[in-house]
């Protein structure tokens, strides 16, 4: 029997643990790096990071923080969403991404927003088809070097 947990992670070791799984998504990190900016993040963005556990492994993580801007009033920001690349297509991204949503109304946000590499065809068709997401805009970066 399948037990599936969704658990915050704000012990470093926690966080430690989960760097296996979202290397996959942000491989130009390393772990020290990695470790660093997620501290950095939770302290001065409020940055929360979720992983879904099935049983005991670790399957998916989830991060995201809460904004306020005028453009979409308050709203959560996900800046991480990655599911083991072993275990894709089970559920796990759509439970985790579910979990913020109800994280988002139980804490008085009107939205859940994020953003999509170019090249991730298949991140687009889950927000948008299984999801329902709507594209809202491109977002555009600029380098200081």
């Amino acid at each position: 029997m399948k037990r599936e947990i969704v658990r915050e992670l704000k012990a470093q070791e926690d966080i430690s643990k989960a760097f296996p799984i979202m290397s996959q998504l942000r491989p130009h990190l390393d772990e020290q790096e990695y470790l660093e900016l997620v501290g950095e993040a939770q302290e001065k963005d409020r940055y929360v990071m979720l992983a879904l556990f099935d049983s005991e492994d670790m399957v998916a993580v989830i991060g995201f923080k809460p904004m306020t801007t005028l453009y979409y009033g308050r709203f959560i920001w996900v800046c991480d969403l990655v599911t083991d690349q072993g275990r894709r297509s089970k559920g796990y991204g759509e439970k985790l991404l579910t979990h913020v949503h109800e994280w988002a109304k139980s804490n008085g946000y009107q939205r859940v927003a994020l953003s999509s590499g170019l090249q991730r065809k298949e991140a687009h068709r889950f927000y948008e088809h299984q999801m329902e997401y709507e594209k809202a805009s491109y977002v555009f970066k600029h380098e200081i070097l």
